[in-house]
């Protein structure tokens, strides 16, 4: 689930109401305005993107660490550490050379064995880590800055996985920790370096420009390309994550110059300022997710699971979830709008207002017979609840016996692991959301197995659906995978697992003398060429 911090702060303002300026900020020591930037992010309470997938996690590491390949804003997978590299003609040896002048940060040279332990640690816990270890006879390096992957099989997505879900690299002593104890050294060889003398947990961190960092040549694309850092330092302010409405007038006062994620109730005070933007940085956003529980009355009938398709009038669920129009949009395709996965095949059934009619017609053909549709309702999670409290309302005019169950998300989670009948604390449908950007990964995504009681909450199972998921990762070319996820996508929208509520994207807030930001497949923030231009 992807919750934005605003669900956490309940702001007490009235739309176009002015801000003080906390003078608290005002009193902090004088810095150096046009060379350090001071972001309003997310907290940092993990360091190691092996033990967390956290989006904090994950940001930390993009700017300490750096990664073998990295994706560009198309999501295709570019040479990042990697200078060179070359795979056999029976797609069954890669051999990879690391481009010149990597280095970490504590003066090292940046080495194949440093490669191959960080491969070998991610590879146990990250699904396509687990994937790629599976497929693996070796892994091993042959020179200083040459090691090689030998594969019992070709594996066309090798480099999709490292550039997606691939490991940072670390250096070989700290990746020879197992992966459940957490790498603390913060020592990598990425364009910053953690200043650790500053780090006040809970309050702020602080990362200052690598100088011996090395850059690509290319032009920043995404996450690949060249890292140019065009500031000196960069200062997380944890600590103003408490109070967002006191972060929004610290930006207006100039004593930060960005927020991740403003509350949504402060949109008009930001765009009502000549000082200040909002802007998106994550274009793919989330997809809103409902999942029925396949193996349980009514969902175990596919015509029910179809009723539920055709019911759901998306741009409603969306207003109820997002609110404002301009920041979300209808979305058809199992793999997203964006990712290069998407089609439109057999999405006939979407309609505008959807079809709450024929979505009668199904549950009566499915023997429905006033069985209790029980709905999951998190209540500390407003976009999630509205949406199910809607369903609830719709289902109901359609003669269907549904009810709520509110809890927090942590009980929603507990609960939904129960695969038994709702009248044994069990469940028929939740809703959650997806990061659009993972859904172009096929075979390693979680909630795209349709693999039955061993996959994700529902447990759909489709014989079918999987060889072709499993023949997708082994396909060696784009239009080879695109072909295999149309026929996957068909075989979806037939029996349908899960059903989409919409797309949704969450503007992020700046001062406009921040500039250069990249937009990025993610919930993070990329800081390298971003900079201040005086006023």
């Amino acid at each position: 689930m992807t919750i934005s911090r605003r669900n956490f702060v309940k702001v007490g303002i009235a739309a176009g109401t002015a801000l003080a300026a906390p003078s608290v900020l005002r009193a902090q020591t004088a810095r150096t305005a046009d060379r350090t930037i001071r972001m309003v992010t997310d907290n940092l309470s993990v360091f190691d993107p092996v033990v967390t997938t956290a989006d904090a996690t994950y940001a930390h590491a993009l700017a300490i660490y750096d990664k073998l390949f990295s994706a560009d804003s198309k999501f295709m997978p570019q040479p990042q550490m990697v200078g060179k590299w070359s795979v056999s003609d029976d797609k069954k040896a890669y051999t990879f050379e690391l481009r010149d002048g990597l280095g970490w940060h504590d003066g090292t040279a940046v080495t194949a064995a440093d490669c191959v332990a960080s491969i070998r640690r991610w590879g146990l816990v990250a699904p396509g880590g687990q994937l790629l270890m599976e497929r693996a006879r070796d892994i091993s390096k042959k020179g200083d800055k040459t090691f090689t992957i030998a594969l019992k099989e070709p594996l066309g997505i090798l480099l999709d996985i490292l550039a997606f879900q691939g490991p940072f690299i670390m250096r070989e002593k700290d990746a020879n920790l197992p992966p459940a104890e957490q790498v603390t050294a913060n020592i990598g060889s990425g364009p910053f370096k953690f200043n650790h003398a500053l780090a006040k947990p809970g309050a702020s961190f602080t990362y200052d420009r690598n100088e011996q960092y090395v850059p690509r040549n290319e032009a920043p694309d995404g996450l690949a390309g060249g890292k140019i850092v065009k500031v000196d330092r960069v200062i997380w302010d944890i600590g103003l994550l408490a109070n967002q409405q006191t972060a929004v007038a610290a930006l207006q006062a100039g004593e930060i110059d960005f927020i991740l994620a403003p509350p949504v109730d402060l949109f008009p005070v930001i765009e009502g300022d000549p000082d200040l933007e909002l802007q998106v940085l994550n274009r793919s956003g989330n997809d809103y997710v409902l999942r029925m529980n396949c193996l349980q009355k009514p969902f175990d009938n596919v015509k029910a699971r179809q009723a539920i398709l055709h019911l759901v009038d998306q741009e409603a669920m969306m207003r109820a979830a997002v609110g404002d129009p301009n920041y979300f949009s209808s979305v058809t395709s199992i793999f997203g709008n964006e990712t290069l996965m998407s089609n439109d095949e057999n999405t006939e059934w979407f309609k505008k207002g959807g079809e709450p009619e024929k979505a009668k017609q199904l549950f009566k053909e499915a023997g429905y017979a006033g069985e209790k549709v029980v709905i999951l309702q998190p209540t500390d999670w407003a976009e999630s609840s509205n949406t199910a409290q809607l369903l609830a309302s719709e289902l109901r005019k359609i003669g269907v016996n549904a009810e709520l169950a509110p809890s927090d998300w942590g009980g929603l989670v507990a609960r939904r692991a129960k695969r038994g009948p709702v009248e044994d604390g069990g469940w028929s449908i939740f809703i959650t959301t997806n990061p659009e950007a993972g859904l172009g990964e096929v075979a390693t995504n979680t909630t795209l197995p349709m693999n039955g009681e061993k996959g994700w909450f529902g447990w759909p199972q489709n014989d079918e659906y999987e060889a072709l998921r499993t023949k997708w990762a082994g396909v060696e070319t784009l239009e080879e995978r695109k072909a295999v996820a149309r026929k996957m996508q068909r075989i979806w929208w037939d029996y349908v697992p899960s059903v989409l509520l919409g797309q949704s994207v969450t503007p992020s807030a700046r001062r406009k003398t921040l500039t250069g930001l990249l937009e990025v497949p993610g919930w993070y923030v990329a800081m390298w060429n971003m900079k201040k231009t005086p006023v």
